[in-house]
């Protein structure tokens, strides 16, 4: 395993972080022309078509599919676009959906029965911060309902987490899409009975080329291809070289966010970014300061 990236490695881990954080202000724009769980629906169901006919099925029990597909298909993206239609703002979404690293920390531990260490309960406590900032300053652009969301998300998306890494080494691209089969079905059956067949109807109607571009876009370049590109350094780079790159999701997301749909940044929330961030830097990169610390 190599532990520095050469210039086109982290440029291609660059692109991925990019297209992730990005991609919240793709999903604000298409939920202005589609209802958020049929958005989702087509989402995953383009993940699926044609790509099924051509990846050979991970060797992996079915549960695990459908686990994986339920947790990440329902769970994470489908209360994730509900969240954004409306109840949180995007640049912030991007920011508090990674408080899945504590909750993936927090689940392993309750299955392994371990503890946290000081070390991650202060970074714990710092996201812990920064999410209590967000909830004193909730108004029209993020309510209550949108930060709970958002959090259920995170905690889906850790719940994820935990099943995928139960698969062993397999083949991402083709686990992603596999394990869609799942997600599809119940979320077209949410879709009819929250959204109802009239706002479904209305919301193909109105689509529009940007919005069918968002799908795919959803579908191609969040989870073919920036699932592939982080399972591909994944393979060839220590995991403490490529993880911490995540960490600029929520910057290109609070960016783009501001830039292209106009969204603030008060010095309330540049103050819960930095605690949140803190927080995941720290649970990231302490073991690799750990390591280098004892080698002194």
């Amino acid at each position: 395993m190599h532990t520095i990236l050469s210039l086109r490695h982290f440029l291609l881990a660059l692109a991925v972080v990019a297209v992730w954080g990005t991609n919240f202000v793709v999903i604000k724009l298409a939920l202005g022309q589609m209802p958020p769980l049929l958005f989702a629906t087509l989402r995953f169901l383009v993940v699926v078509l044609p790509m099924v006919f051509f990846l050979p099925r991970p060797a992996v029990p079915w549960r695990n599919l459908a686990a994986y597909g339920l947790l990440i298909g329902v769970g994470q993206f489908g209360l994730l676009f509900v969240a954004m239609n409306g109840h949180i703002s995007p640049g912030l979404a991007s920011l508090v959906v990674q408080t899945q690293v504590f909750f993936t920390i927090g689940l392993a531990m309750l299955m392994a029965g371990e503890s946290l260490q000081r070390v991650q309960w202060l970074a714990l406590m710092l996201g812990a911060a920064g999410l209590a900032v967000i909830v004193s300053h909730t108004d029209g652009s993020t309510t209550p309902l949108g930060l709970g969301l958002i959090l259920l998300a995170a905690l889906s998306w850790a719940g994820g987490n935990l099943v995928s890494r139960a698969a062993g080494r397999i083949n991402m691209v083709a686990y992603v899409v596999w394990s869609s089969l799942f997600a599809v079905p119940p979320l077209a059956a949410l879709s009819f009975w929250v959204e109802g067949w009239d706002a479904l109807a209305a919301g193909l109607q109105q689509a529009d080329a940007f919005t069918w571009a968002a799908v795919a876009w959803q579908a191609w370049g969040n989870s073919l291809f920036g699932y592939a590109a982080w399972g591909w350094l994944l393979s060839r780079y220590s995991a403490a070289t490529i993880t911490p790159m995540a960490l600029l999701v929520p910057l290109f997301g609070m960016g783009g966010s501001a830039l292209w749909l106009g969204e603030g940044l008060p010095g309330w929330k540049l103050l819960a970014t930095a605690l949140v961030m803190l927080g995941l830097a720290l649970n990231l990169l302490w073991p690799w300061w750990a390591r280098r610390w004892q080698r002194r």
